[in-house]
């Protein structure tokens, strides 16, 4: 029983060792959970150091990335200043051009000059948003109706949350690999590897056979393309 324990424990410590940083960012960007999800979740996972640790890489990434987004944001709003400028707004008439010039201007002046707390601080000072009926949530509408008052963080938090994670299981891909990487290929490098990898799915996709079929009429007709590349 120890031995079987021990075995199941070095798996989880295989899976769960590092954290991973892309879910942990968009989990906080999710207003029911903020930076408090990981401050509940991590230390029932990892020990203490661990835990400090990997909290602390979290909150580091996403300043990081929400001021390469406060960049962009800035760079785009200088430029359409500018561009209003060299063209006088020349397709606009009227009011309409003086009202967008001067929503461009607001913008070049609001993210000119340094705010004391930015919007990432202030998102998370707010506390978290409890909600009664979490089936009907939508965390990109909640985001959505946000635009206004987190003008930077809200195309961040979208784009981390519409990111797609795969749904291959963690055992099919180390299956994968075992039936590429054997005792007889054990020195291929990574280049070799993906090769075959990619020669499959496309073998596959040309001779029309599914993953999940077992017919040995197929697994015939998979093998005979290989053997004679």
């Amino acid at each position: 029983m120890k031995a079987m324990v021990k075995k199941m424990k070095d798996k989880f410590d295989k899976y769960l060792g590092d954290c991973n940083l892309l879910i942990s960012m968009g989990a906080v960007m999710d207003p029911r959970n903020k930076t408090k999800i990981i401050d509940y979740c991590f230390p029932l996972v990892y020990s203490r150091e661990d835990c400090v640790k990997h909290v602390s890489t979290i909150k580091e990434c996403l300043n990081k990335l929400y001021t390469e987004y406060l960049e962009d944001y800035r760079t785009n709003s200088i430029e359409v200043v500018e561009t209003r400028k060299d063209y006088g707004g020349s397709s606009f008439k009227g009011k309409t051009r003086g009202r967008i010039d001067f929503y461009n201007y607001i913008r070049s002046v609001e993210t000119v000059n340094e705010q004391i707390k930015s919007e990432l601080d202030i998102y998370f000072e707010e506390g978290c948003h409890i909600y009664e009926d979490e089936s009907n949530f939508d965390v990109l509408g909640w985001w959505r109706m946000n635009s206004l008052k987190y003008k930077v963080l809200s195309k961040m938090a979208c784009d981390l949350s519409s990111i797609p994670i795969t749904s291959v299981a963690s055992e099919s891909a180390f299956s994968a690999g075992g039936r590429v990487i054997d005792q007889y290929r054990a020195s291929l490098g990574t280049d070799a590897v993906q090769v075959l990898l990619c020669g499959e799915d496309w073998l596959r996709a040309y001779y029309g056979i599914k993953r999940k079929t077992k017919d040995k009429e197929d697994i015939k007709e998979y093998t005979i393309p290989i053997k004679s590349m």
